[in-house]
């Protein structure tokens, strides 16, 4: 039986918060309160909320990703994650002194997490910088638009920004993963 980390639990008394509260309000007291941690814990294991939140997202890409099926199905799995936390994620975008901070923190995430995918599957350790700049452009970009996404700016199904996503991928990028 594998046991919750420190950070695991401290992640989801954040969510259980988040549930009800905005972001913005949500304090370091409220989350080790919630889950009868010390602060002392919290800064153990996090900077601040704003890392907390970001380690919390990588770690559902990184499960999706680490899951090794075809991308197809990946890209899917990614959109209906987006979904299914819409309104947790919706908080965070509109609701954080750091906004910006936290989206370019989930596309460099995103970055990391296909470059090492890459650099897998071609049995390199190091991206030629075409292929780097062509993973920041796709990388970017998604981010971006499931942002306008989840705040409702463009209206699509999770199927359909799946499919996208897919489709959208540059084919110097597809070679490598499909």
């Amino acid at each position: 039986m594998k046991r919750k980390t420190a950070k695991e639990i401290i992640a989801e008394s954040f969510r259980e918060i988040a549930a009800n509260k905005s972001a913005d309000k949500i304090t370091i007291k409220d989350i080790v309160n919630n889950c009868d941690y010390s602060s002392a814990t919290f800064y153990g294991n996090f900077k601040d909320k704003y890392d907390l939140m970001a380690w919390d997202y990588a770690v559902h890409m990184k499960e999706i990703i680490s899951r090794r099926y075809e991308w197809r199905k990946t890209f899917f799995d990614c959109a209906k994650y987006f979904w299914d936390n819409r309104e947790y994620l919706k908080n965070l975008f509109q609701h954080t002194s750091g906004h910006e901070s936290f989206v370019r923190y989930i596309a460099v995430t995103n970055i990391e997490i296909l470059g090492k995918e890459i650099m897998r599957n071609t049995g390199k350790d190091e991206l030629d910088k075409d292929i780097k700049i062509l993973i920041h452009i796709y990388c970017y970009g998604i981010v971006e638009t499931v942002c306008e996404w989840i705040l409702g700016w463009i209206k699509a199904s999770p199927d359909d920004m799946g499919r996208i996503f897919e489709a959208s991928l540059p084919d110097a990028l597809r070679k490598y993963l499909c």
